[in-house]
This record gives C-alpha cells, structure tokens and sequence, in this order.
C-alpha cells in the first residue's frame, strides 16, 4: 500500500513547498508537508477509507504531518450475478493479496468468494494463514476447515483446490465468474487466459502486465470495454501515482517529472544477506539496509496516461518496513501553481480517491488502510 506525495515542483514560476509556507514555529521547521494519496491493494478494486478516526497519543519524537489521504465515498458495487445477487469470484494464489482480498469480499453482501486455489498451501494451512497475519492483524470472524476441500468462514464454503496449471481449476463448476488472478505468476493475456479454460469469464491480474489492458480506478476505468477478459490493476505504486498525476497534469501541465518511492519490504526480499546475481544490491538484508532499486511505476503511467507517456521516470528504495510506502513527484510544469492551488486541484473531480488533510503521520496510515472497501469493473 502507497502513499503519494507532492513535495516540490519548478515551473515559469517555480512552486516549492517549504516549512515556512504553513506559518511553522522554528521547532517545527523539519517537520514535512505532503500532498498524499491511498494506493489500493494491488488489485483492480478501488479504494475507500474507513472515516473512523484513530486516537494517537502524544509523542515526543519528531513527527511528520501529512496532508492524509481519504476517500469521501465508496466506489460503485460490483455487478451483480443474475441467480443469487452476488458476485462470485475465484481467487488464484492465497498470498499476501490473494488473503486480503477474501478478508475484504467477506465484508461485503455484494461479492462472494467461491473458491480459492493454490498449490502449494492445503485447507488447513490456508485457514492458518488466514486467521493469523502479523501485518494487518488477526481475522476476527469465525474460520474453519470443513474438510480437504472446504473451508467455512462465518457460515459461508469456500472450495479450496491445488492445481498447478490454472485452465485445470474448474470455475465455472464453483461458479466463479471473475478471477482475481494473485499468484503474481500469470502475469500476460495468454497465460491469465487460461482461466477462462476452467470456465472463468473475466480475469483481474494483480500485478503489472506487459500486454494486458491496465486500469487504474479515477484514472482510466471509463475505457475499459466489455470485450476486455483480462485486465491488469497495474502495481500499488502505479495505484499510488497516477491519480495525483493526473490531477497536477490537467490542472497544470507536467513538462516532465521525477518519483521516487519510499517502498515497505517484500516477499522477495533477503531476509539476511544471500545471493542475487541480477541485483547485488538486492541481496542485502531487508531489515538492515535502505536497498536502491528500480521501479517501472513511471512508465507504467503513460499507459494508463497516455499524454503523460516518456515524461516521467523514477527510482525507488526499499526500506526495513513491513507495510505502507510512499511516492514522491518531483515535476516541472507548463503552469504556475501554489501549495492551495494544488490542494484545491485535489478537491476536484477525483476527490472520491484524493484529498488534502494535515494530520500527524504515524500508524493511523496503517490502521486506516484496514477498512477498505472495493468493487470490481463491470463487464458488458
């Protein structure tokens, strides 16, 4: 999960936000004001943040004021099946996404989780999993493996399959019809297609893709079209970029830009020092280093953003933490802009996934992140 923001811009009139634009005490001068956006869960389903406000206690230490990213509404509900009024879905890989996904369709009455693959995790480890995450904390419904092939969570089955090769999971016999495709291995059109083998009619990629359609919710979902099967929901920081690109570009013109992201360990990363012979850097341990590396992010927003395609760049940096990361835009631009213009900019037409808040950065961002909500896109 991302967090973007806008700390900085040189334009005709340069825009650049200091300390002592927010009338700061000198105390509070090294304190760092942001324009900030919620990256979704590296799915296709946009977001929306709980409005239940989070208590933090006072602290001592240097602390960092965003300006919070919220979401004012709820997206539109996924599309209804025609027999039981819910959307059914598959879900292939029941790692870090594939879980979270089924934690937020379990809080819906609109989406309906039937089956879940992945070969490497039988029922018993899967509800293990699912019950206990050291991140986002412990699932607090009621789990439990009905056999081999079930599992039952707050009343509801889910089948569970171990099959290797996706067009061999029989969806259409589970009556999934849209798959949320999180292995982060079937990544292209012909490989993810080959869910619909099993009888799958849509299928969302997790993941960036190199020749799928991607979509980004507030930027370019109006353009998927019905004859789209596959589809990718880009990366978290492409989720975490590109609405606040789009806003700064329509309202000011980005000449050309450079991000860069402060990124929260993953899975691939060493957990001690090992080998990694494509990226030395790489191999460094994940709790002991800040790791250089690099992002297609960037390029990724000209395909969702086309008129924005060649101007960006970027660069990011992994850092010993086990969630939520954040994206800085550095750009120069065809239009003078101030720090209220920017924020007024944001309060616009995309204002259900952006907005400005100051509020004192600590785990609210993780905390508030918990109560997302999200919808899939709508077929023919």
């Amino acid at each position: 999960m991302a967090f973007s923001f806008l700390i900085r811009s040189t334009a005709a009139a340069s825009f650049h936000i200091e300390a002592s634009d927010l009338s700061l005490s000198p105390s509070d001068r090294l304190k760092v004001s942001s324009i900030g956006f919620s990256g979704n869960l590296n799915s296709i389903f946009g977001a929306a943040l709980s409005t239940t406000s989070v208590s933090l206690q006072k602290c001592n230490l240097r602390s960092i004021q965003p300006i919070k990213a919220t979401a004012a509404k709820i997206p539109p509900a996924a599309p209804k099946s025609r027999k039981s009024g819910k959307t059914k879905i598959g879900i292939n890989g029941f790692g870090r996404i594939g879980r979270l996904v089924l934690r937020v369709a379990n809080s819906r009455d609109d989406i309906e989780v039937v089956a879940v693959n992945d070969p490497f995790i039988d029922a018993k480890y899967m509800a293990y999993m699912f019950k206990y995450d050291s991140t986002h904390g412990g699932f607090k419904g009621k789990i439990r493996v009905v056999d081999e092939s079930t599992l039952e969570i707050n009343g509801k089955q889910i089948h569970v399959v171990n099959k290797r090769d996706p067009a061999e999971i029989p969806w259409g016999k589970f009556g999934a019809e849209f798959v949320v495709e999180s292995s982060g291995i079937f990544t292209t059109v012909s490989k993810a297609s080959a869910h619909m083998k099993g009888g799958a009619k849509k299928v969302v990629i997790s993941a960036p893709s190199t020749d799928a359609p991607m979509f980004v919710v507030g930027v370019n979902e109006k353009s998927y079209k019905p004859s789209m099967n596959v589809v990718s929901n880009a990366s978290c920081t492409t989720n975490c970029l590109a609405p606040l690109a789009k806003v700064v570009h329509e309202e000011f013109g980005i000449i050309e830009g450079l991000m860069t992201t402060v990124h929260a360990t993953t899975a691939k990363q060493k957990t001690v020092d090992g080998p990694s012979m494509k990226d030395w850097r790489g191999g460094r341990g994940a709790g002991q280093n800040i790791i250089p590396s690099s992002t297609g992010a960037a390029k990724a927003v000209g395909k969702v953003l086309p008129e924005l395609n060649g101007k960006l760049t970027g660069m990011a940096f992994r850092v010993p933490t086990p969630n939520v990361s954040v994206v800085d835009l550095t750009c120069r631009l065809q239009k003078s802009a101030s720090y209220e213009t920017v924020k007024a900019a944001i309060k616009g037409h995309l204002k259900a996934f952006l907005d400005t808040q100051m509020r004192m950065l600590s785990l609210v961002i993780l905390l508030v992140i918990q109560g997302q909500a999200y919808s899939t896109p709508k077929p023919g």
